[in-house]
């Protein structure tokens, strides 16, 4: 199985839909509207009214933004940006003198996210095709970085956390919400499509997934938030912050 294709061609199609999420986890159920599913997760009304309408596809499985303490002036990478639903609510706390940069590998969801931040006038936000194995982003630059049940979709996870050490000023943060699991997979599910882009199949243990931020050199890793996953005998949605000294 192509990892990679599997997960870009699933997540185009839920961009090039109008009813959002389709998936099976990531705090995701396809009988609920994105909005009920994010109310959830701890967003408030008031955040989601406030998001351009079609930037929230309801495919988080936490809230990053949440526990980010984002400040005016910051600059935030969201790592699988999607249709630029946290990004949006991200950007109204760094202000005008703030930056939001939002990376996706998948064309659909960029050009949905920057139509949304067109529609937005959202000056401070901007949208970057790539892979967060290799992020389009220079040295050092990142004050704050989000992201929202992703990580566990991309095969090669300590290259990801080498990236965001990279773009990382010193003193800046992770802030990210993610699916990892209690006890190892069946191997039919690990070989299940659905699942996979369900944010299951290529999740990894808790404490293998904290021993890589710490391997990468990440400090003051703390776990802020846990629920149960889609399966919950195997998985749970954990949101964690650590710091880059």
């Amino acid at each position: 199985m192509n990892i990679k294709q599997t997960v870009k061609d699933s997540y185009a199609q839920i961009a090039q839909s109008s009813g959002g999420c389709g998936c099976k986890s990531c705090g995701c159920d396809s009988n609920q509207k994105p909005q009920r599913q994010s109310g959830k997760l701890g967003y408030s009304q008031e955040e989601m009214d406030q998001a351009p309408a079609g930037s929230n596809l309801g495919l988080g499985c936490g809230n990053p933004v949440a526990i980010a303490s984002l400040k005016p002036g910051e600059t935030v990478l969201d790592l699988g940006s999607g249709a630029g639903f946290d990004a949006f609510l991200a950007s109204a706390k760094v202000g005008l003198t703030g930056k939001v940069i939002g990376v996706d590998m998948t064309e659909a969801m960029i050009e949905k996210a920057k139509e949304n931040a067109r529609k937005g006038g959202y000056a401070n936000v901007e949208f970057r095709q790539g892979d967060i194995e290799a992020l389009p982003v220079k040295d050092n630059t990142v004050d704050v970085i989000i992201s929202n049940c992703v990580i566990n979709l991309v095969p090669d996870k300590t290259k990801v956390f080498k990236e965001a050490y990279r773009v990382l000023k010193s003193g800046g943060r992770l802030m990210i919400s993610d699916v990892v699991l209690t006890k190892p997979l069946p191997e039919a599910i690990k070989q299940d499509k659905e699942l996979l882009v369900g944010c299951v199949s290529g999740a990894i243990l808790k404490p293998e997934y904290l021993a890589l931020l710490k391997q990468t050199g990440f400090k003051d890793i703390k776990v802020q938030k846990e629920t149960p996953g889609f399966l919950k005998d195997y998985s749970v949605s954990m949101t964690f912050s650590a710091y880059k000294p």
